[in-house]
């Protein structure tokens, strides 16, 4: 191929095709443990998040709900992920080599939301949510029926890969997935640029911005214990008796175990065998669906 700039343009609109092909083939995870909020700037404030609604007779003014320490802000951040062509390459009519290299950044592109997502589950053990506690913490300030601060777990402690039980219910769900801008498809192919003369290299690229952080706690149970009848067991009574401030219950039902490759038997153990190990049966069974996401543990 003659290099020239309507050549290299031809070129980058095919590269560009098979990074929009690579996009569209990925069936992504994320959209379902998280809730998407478009951004519109480099951060976003989520004054509502210590504000779960709840209707209550009204007697007196109303009672303003406001347990949290503090705002809680997501800050968006960049990805980019770049390869490059040798114009060696396209001058001896090799580019087309390259065709799947390009679906390969738009198959990385669109997964990128779901290592997001699937890693600020495993950050929650160590990291703050909205009411300035860990997200999966033993001491979450709720209000009981008298108006006084109690102290709610949403987590088990211990050593191993961890496990999580979720309510994917509501309209708030345990992540929350902040969208700055999807992936785009960007090209140096301009045959004055630098990195052409320096190199003889032609560089193709995609990026995004984007965040995750934590929405409400109280629709997901972290642990670290071994996944066993127990344990499942504990997590599962824990959450159908969170309350909302003053003293109202939250109507949290579990429906996912979530879980890392690691877990996978231990999980199917709990929720997919009819009969235990004895031949009676399996009051869990098909209690919760399992989940088995590959970025975890």
């Amino acid at each position: 191929m003659i290099i020239n700039s309507s050549n290299l343009r031809m070129l980058t609109t095919g590269y560009r095709a098979n990074f929009v092909a690579g996009l569209a083939a990925v069936t992504s995870m994320w959209a379902r443990f998280a809730t998407e909020v478009p951004s519109t700037t480099s951060e976003e404030l989520y004054p509502f998040l210590n504000q779960i609604p709840g209707m209550r007779k009204w007697i007196g003014e109303r009672q303003l709900k406001n347990v949290g320490t503090g705002d809680y802000r997501l800050v968006n951040e960049d990805w980019e992920d770049t390869v490059k062509v040798t114009r060696n390459a396209i001058l001896d009519d090799r580019f087309g080599i390259f065709a799947p290299l390009m679906t390969m950044l738009g198959d990385a592109a669109a997964r990128q939301p779901d290592e997001l997502v699937f890693s600020t589950f495993a950050r929650g053990f160590d990291t703050n949510c909205f009411d300035g506690q860990f997200f999966f913490d033993t001491d979450h300030p709720v209000l009981d029926a008298d108006g006084s601060v109690t102290s709610v777990s949403n987590m088990q402690a211990g050593a191993g890969d961890p496990w999580y039980l979720l309510d994917l219910t509501k309209a708030v769900r345990p992540i929350i997935f902040q969208n700055r801008q999807k992936p785009t498809f960007a090209a140096m192919d301009n045959p004055d640029d630098e990195s052409v003369f320096m190199r003889k290299e032609f560089v193709y690229g995609a990026d995004s911005r984007n965040t995750a952080g934590f929405g409400f706690w109280q629709t997901a149970f972290g642990s670290k214990a071994p996944l066993d009848a127990a344990n499942f067991k504990s997590a599962f009574d824990a959450m159908s008796l969170f309350k909302k401030d003053y003293g109202a219950p939250l109507a949290i039902t579990p429906n996912v175990l979530l879980v890392g490759p690691s877990n996978r038997s231990a999980g199917e153990t709990i929720v997919k065998k009819m009969n235990l190990a004895g031949g009676e049966s399996n009051l869990d069974y098909g209690r919760v669906e399992l989940v088995v996401a590959p970025w975890l543990g």
